[in-house]
């Protein structure tokens, strides 16, 4: 126990730190790949002469492998050791990736997509649960912020870079990128961690807790990863739906009645961490905004190319990553309120911005209001989530970071889902409302119909055929219109959402900086609780 408490107390300083460069490699690779992929989905469809159905699996395979991955990520650290974990997680998804640039058919790429996902799924859990153990609490604000850098720039390079590579190199360098990094990071990490206590194994793995969590959390992520196209005439939605709330359902229940459960619910009886997952849900709500519609917007309607979109958005990356290691030290030195509630106060305003931007905002005012909120969402993302898991006793830190990365990658479902909902009702009620208008009587529509014509007839078109392509000219204005004014009201309807954020942010107890330093000293104490009593007991102080 001694020669534990060397290693994962308050750890040499230089130590700290190379451990931290490496599992920031990992999640920047795992999030660079969530979103470098979605650029090049037209471009498969192409080369592998498939459908966008087919298409669609090599996306949606790899989120429901990672949703089904997580879980466990708690019970493999605990008992295989979190540096053997990361190791094996990072090894597998550059194999993945190597594999995926190998790929000759649509197939094949949705097989060897899984294959990387096994290892992505385990890497962001397990390395946030590694740098909890190894950073004291008054140092954890700081190098959460440094982890987060990763997790907030590498979505926004994603489109910049995955459109670089389409347009001047072989698509397949968008997998081929992360095998070098993959490399050089499994053998920085053979070198640098060092194994945390384990866990023995009694036996006593929790299948019906396996077997129902994955059953639930694949059903429910595949019927929310259909977004608004939902056919609920089709049998298959909600059957999937009504086995995907009773597996969870089943699951419950098992992990509050198993000795050594999955995920610890009990975690939930922590006051500061079951806040933080509301504030952490919402929160995410919010960022769909920014991270969904705005390069929806500006591909979509005003036709900005996807590498020129990732530049708009570059800046904002850039904001976000450097303001997280900033916001963490302050959190460090002023607890979480301070910093997170003037960082929502911002997003929301600058949310309310995006709210108007129309066919006219210049690529300057779209750049600097986006830019703006990643200073918001830089300032006050990590904070929460330090907090959270510092109010998490020691030994359960695998199973807390497991059971809020669960948590976190259901709502990012729920709320593309519920994003894309919103969009697509609202552009119908809106397009339906326009095209009334469109009758004789309304003199500016006859005069642009009017206008439309004349142009097309100058270009040899005859009267008639000159009329109809008029008016569904000015149908796919209005479409257009509709469609914009759903987007802009899909990003107003997430600032209520923020200030509902700010409201349980000022909810939230400061925590007692002299208590909690003590699990470094506590460490053997807290390591030998095992038992649902002992867990109880943790939790509930």
């Amino acid at each position: 126990m001694a020669e534990h408490d060397h290693q994962e107390g308050s750890g040499d300083g230089s130590y700290k730190w190379a451990a931290l460069f490496v599992v920031v490699i990992g999640t920047f690779m795992v999030m660079l790949d969530s979103s470098i992929v979605n650029i090049a989905i037209p471009k498969m469809m192409n080369v592998f002469g498939s459908d966008l159905e087919t298409v669609k699996w090599i996306l949606t395979g790899y989120t429901l492998t990672m949703g089904a991955v997580v879980p466990i990520t708690g019970f493999l650290s605990d008992t295989f050791g979190v540096k053997k974990l990361f190791i094996f997680a990072l090894g597998f998804f550059t194999l993945g990736s190597f594999l995926c640039g190998f790929a000759w058919s649509a197939n094949t790429m949705i097989v060897f997509r899984v294959i990387q996902a096994l290892g992505g799924g385990a890497i962001m859990p397990v390395g946030m649960s590694y740098i909890m153990q190894i950073f004291p609490v008054n140092e954890r604000g700081r190098a959460l912020g440094f982890w987060g850098i990763a997790s907030m720039s590498a979505p926004a390079i994603g489109p910049t870079l995955g459109g670089y590579i389409i347009q001047y190199m072989d698509w397949r360098f968008i997998f081929y990128v992360n095998v070098p990094i993959g490399v050089f990071g499994v053998i920085f990490a053979s070198i640098l961690l060092r194994e945390t206590s384990l866990k023995p194994y009694k036996g006593n793995f929790d299948y019906i807790g396996f077997f129902s969590s994955i059953a639930g959390i694949v059903s429910l992520l595949y019927v929310l990863g259909e977004g608004s196209t939902i056919d609920w005439g089709n049998l298959k939605f909600p059957l999937l739906l009504a086995f995907g709330c009773f597996s969870l359902l089943i699951f419950v229940v098992n992990e509050l009645m198993h000795p050594d459960p999955l995920l610890e619910l009990r975690v939930f009886k922590i006051y500061n961490f079951t806040l933080s997952q509301f504030i952490t849900g919402v929160t995410t709500l919010a960022m769909m905004g920014g991270i969904y519609i705005l390069p929806l917007f500006l591909q979509s309607i005003r036709g900005y190319t996807a590498m020129e979109t990732g530049l708009i958005l570059f800046p904002s990356a850039i904001a976000s990553g450097l303001m997280m290691p900033i916001s963490g030290a302050l959190f460090d030195k002023f607890g979480a309120k301070v910093v997170t509630v003037p960082g929502l106060i911002l997003v929301a305003l600058a949310t309310y911005e995006m709210s108007r931007f129309n066919m006219d905002t210049t690529r300057t005012t779209v750049t600097l209001v986006a830019t703006l909120r990643g200073v918001g969402l830089g300032f006050s993302m990590m904070p929460v989530n330090t907090a959270a898991m510092n109010s998490v006793p020691r030994h359960l830190f695998g199973k807390a970071t497991a059971l809020s990365t669960t948590v976190r990658s259901i709502m990012g479902a729920v709320a593309i889902t519920f994003m894309t909902t919103i969009i697509s009702n609202q552009s119908s009620y809106n397009y339906a409302r326009l095209s009334e208008q469109i009758t004789p009587f309304n003199h500016t529509s006859s005069n642009i119909v009017k206008a439309l014509q004349g142009i097309l007839m100058k270009s040899g078109l005859s009267q008639g055929v000159s009329q109809g392509y008029a008016y569904s000219t000015l149908g796919k204005m209005l479409y257009a219109q509709a469609y914009l004014d759903a987007m802009n009201y899909a990003i107003a309807v997430t600032v209520p959402a923020v200030f509902v954020a700010v409201f349980l942010v000022l909810l939230m107890k400061n925590s007692n900086k002299a208590k909690n330093l003590e699990p470094d000293k506590n460490l053997a104490k807290g390591e030998g609780l095992h038992g649902t009593e002992a867990r109880a007991a943790t939790v509930m102080e």
